[in-house]
Parts: C-alpha cells; structure tokens; sequence
C-alpha cells in the first residue's frame, strides 16, 4: 500500500471519530443508555469486521500465543467509546473530540519517543514538539477560543 493511499484511509478514519461520536452519542440519548447504544456499537463492529475478515481471508492461530498486553487495545477502545458516548451529548460533539486529539497527540509522541509497544522509536525533538503545539493551539482555536 502507498503512503498516499495509507494517509487517506487514516484521513478517512480521522473523519469517522467525530461522527462515531455524535451517531453515538445520539443512539445512547434515544436509548437512555449509553452503556447499550456502546454495545450495539461493537455488535454492528463485530459484524463488520467479521465480514471483511471473511472477504480477505485470516486466521486466529496467533492469538493464543500473544502476550495478553496487546489484548488490552480492547478495553482501550470500549473505553474511548463509552466515554464519548457518555460525554459528548452534555459536553458537545466537538469539545470531546478536541479533547480526545490532545490526548492522541500526547499520546503518539510519547509512544514514538520511547518506542513503546515495538513503535519505531521517533524522538521528540524541539522542531517536533512545535509542530504538537501548533496542531494542540489550532484544535483549541476551533473548538474552545471559538466561542
């Protein structure tokens, strides 16, 4: 795969997160429950996934073996979803998302700089944390100093 077609899948994913959350957010609200609107979510996933996984061929003969670490990525994301869908109808679509960027910023170059979790070790250099500032201080212009 490109790296023009992996930026545009990543950019299409970037577009989905703050439309997971408001769909999400929405469907928790007309349920009365964002626990069940949440695992819904992960039903139609599991679904979905289960489908592309059919239509590309793949195995699980791997996952026994794994380190259980890296099954933490699922908790990570029920995390992500329940908060923001829990969130994001009282403190707004774009005031959650705002805040789930910075983390993400934090978050990928702390992982890059230490090579955590078998990343490709990228130190976060004076050029590279100006660059995280100026993408923080653009997402806060758009959504905090907005308003």
């Amino acid at each position: 795969m490109t790296s023009t077609n992996s930026a545009l899948i990543m950019l299409l994913a970037g577009i989905g997160v703050p439309m997971l959350a408001a769909l999400n957010a929405g469907l928790g609200a007309r349920l009365g429950s964002p626990v069940s609107a949440a695992l819904i979510l992960f039903a139609v996933a599991l679904c979905s996934t289960a489908l592309v996984l059919a239509a590309l061929g793949g195995n699980f003969a791997g996952a026994a073996s794994a380190p259980k670490h890296l099954f933490l990525g699922g908790v990570l994301v029920a995390f992500y979803v329940l908060s923001i869908t829990w969130i994001a109808p009282s403190f707004g679509v774009g005031n959650a998302v705002f805040f789930v960027l910075l983390g993400q910023l934090i978050s990928a170059a702390l992982i890059d700089h230490f090579g955590l979790f078998g990343a490709t070790v990228t130190p976060i250099s004076p050029t590279r944390l100006a660059g995280i500032a100026v993408m923080a201080g653009g997402v806060f212009l758009t959504q905090i100093a907005a308003r």
